[in-house]
């Protein structure tokens, strides 16, 4: 028979979770303001402490110790009349003296017994244990136990908190033989730290007062939350001490509910202590700015500065006046790089990418064979799709040819660069040893594709792709005429396309699109 010990170590031990673990998790997620001070941080057991102004109650234990020529030390226990009984001198009379003066206290009434060679100490040991009822509008109302000296917080904590729909953070009484001795507003906690110690006793009451007032912040906000007020002349800046804008709102958009109307009034934030809030409101902080200067990087072949500071509005032509050009630069192949393009040919390209992936996914087939290997085909173009994905275009806005390029407005964060006359042609792509190779007059396309080590298996001889420093391109495939080939100009790149299996007869010319469109939008082919 196995001892009595081993039967409790084999059976799991079950862990169960308070009610209240439901109530902190939705504190926690809720919008309102407020809402996560309650998610069992408080209701845990801390160390015990005393304020100096504590009273001494009853039910406290007080430590008493005399040493000298009497030697005494025992905790004594306020009885119900508010005495504690010292030896030798009798009862002695500390109900609702504070912490601060009870050594005083003592050691007074023992001096009147003991003249001399006797000393005194006296310290609370423990505050007296309590239960006090959490009521009104919170999420599990009952009667909860604690110390006397532990906070509002604590209780209110225990019970799950503030019923966020119906419950005030601004109206939370404590009551006491059915008079309401404090009433405290926890928003005073949250943005300036204030909380009044108030000591409980045995049987008083935390009442949570019904919810008044609300409107809804959203926007440029640290606290876009929801909100409660209570003043019937509450403005839009009262609500901005609690909302803190953020130092980029310029304006306020106010929603009105008003029955069945929604109406919306837009205010500069100066104007904020003139705008009444209305319960139901929604407050919305914006930035209402224009713009007043940009900066742009001229980067490259040049002997001025990097970074300009200039007006909105401010041309290409009119910067490009203040650049001192150096003997390498390169003028007529100015490239620009804008930010606004990246986005654009981003959005470009995985539009495509989400038309060749319908594609993929929805391609017929004739029999069973074909089915399965259509099946085997989508895998991996799906796959090729997600490598796609990831490919950042370059941005460059095309120059080239392009009518009155010194009249271009500039925009905020354009970086110019000026490359430098290097008479090198780099070869890329589906090429045997990718290389950059010196520019000579008597070399054509194949000439340059030779010097790389020629073609790749996978390559396309058909199309191939010259892409100039201007941002322009051209490729032999649109080129009339067997002798109409691109000219090579400095710093240009001979891209060679790879190419695409004709198996995929549904998808082909998507497939075959996505890949030139590749290679010009980002300069990046994938294998």
């Amino acid at each position: 028979m196995p001892p009595a010990d081993s039967t409790s170590a084999d059976v799991p031990m079950i862990a169960t979770q308070p009610p209240q673990q439901y109530d902190y998790s939705a504190n926690l997620a809720s919008d309102v303001f407020g809402a996560n001070l309650f998610t069992g941080s408080f209701a845990r057991e801390g160390a015990t402490h005393f304020n100096p102004d504590y009273a001494v109650a009853v039910g406290d234990n007080i430590q008493v110790r005399f040493w000298g020529a009497f030697e005494y030390d025992a905790p004594l226990t306020v009885d119900p009349q508010g005495n504690i009984f010292v030896p030798h001198v009798g009862p002695l009379q500390v109900l609702g003296v504070r912490n601060q003066d009870l050594q005083r206290v003592v050691d007074s009434a023992v001096r009147r017994v003991y003249r001399a060679n006797v000393y005194s100490y006296a310290s609370l040991a423990a505050a007296q244990p309590v239960r006090v009822f959490v009521g009104g509008f919170v999420n599990r109302p009952g009667l909860y136990s604690g110390t006397s000296m532990d906070s509002l917080l604590h209780y209110l904590d225990q019970a799950g908190g503030i019923d966020v729909e119906r419950g005030s953070f601004l109206g939370v009484q404590v009551k006491r033989a059915n008079r309401t001795r404090a009433t405290l507003n926890l928003y005073d906690f949250i943005l300036e730290g204030r909380m009044p110690l108030i000591q409980l006793s045995d049987g008083d009451v935390i009442f949570v007062t019904p919810k008044q007032k609300g409107v809804k912040v959203a926007g440029l906000a640290a606290n876009a939350k929801r909100f409660e007020f209570n003043s019937e002349g509450a403005t839009v800046a009262d609500l901005a001490r609690l909302a803190k804008p953020m130092a980029t709102a310029t304006h306020v958009r106010v929603t009105r509910n008003t029955g069945t109307t929604l109406n919306v009034e837009y205010y500069p934030l100066a104007d904020a202590a003139r705008v009444p809030l209305r319960s139901g409101d929604t407050i919305e902080f914006t930035a209402d700015k224009k713009q007043g200067t940009i900066t742009v990087r001229v980067e490259g072949e040049h002997l001025s500065a990097q970074e300009y500071v200039v007006p909105y509005g401010t041309r290409l032509g009119t910067l490009m006046a203040k650049v001192r050009y150096n003997d390498r630069a390169d003028k007529n192949s100015l490239q620009l790089f804008r930010q606004s393009i990246i986005a654009r040919q981003k959005d470009m390209l995985d539009s495509t990418l989400k038309h060749l992936e319908t594609s993929v996914l929805t391609a017929r087939s004739g029999t069973q064979e074909e089915a399965q290997l259509r099946t085997e085909e989508a895998a991996m173009m799906l796959q090729w799709i997600d490598r796609a994905k990831s490919i950042q275009p370059s941005g460059q806005v095309l120059l080239a040819q392009a009518d009155h390029i010194d009249r271009l407005l500039l925009e905020n964060g354009d970086v110019i660069r000026i490359p430098a006359v290097d008479n090198l042609v780099l070869v890329s792509g589906e090429v045997m040893f990718p290389n950059t190779v010196a520019l000579a007059a008597d070399k054509d396309i194949e000439d340059y594709i030779a010097t790389a080590g020629g073609y790749s298996q996978r390559a396309d001889t058909s199309r191939i792709v010259i892409a100039h420093r201007d941002g322009s391109f051209e490729d032999t495939e649109a080129s009339s005429g067997w002798f109409s080939e691109p000219d090579i100009r400095p710093g240009d790149e001979i891209m060679v396309l790879p190419a695409v299996d004709p198996k995929y007869r549904q998808v082909f010319k998507e497939f075959a699109t996505m890949i030139y469109q590749m290679g010009l939008g980002a300069r990046v082919f994938l294998k």
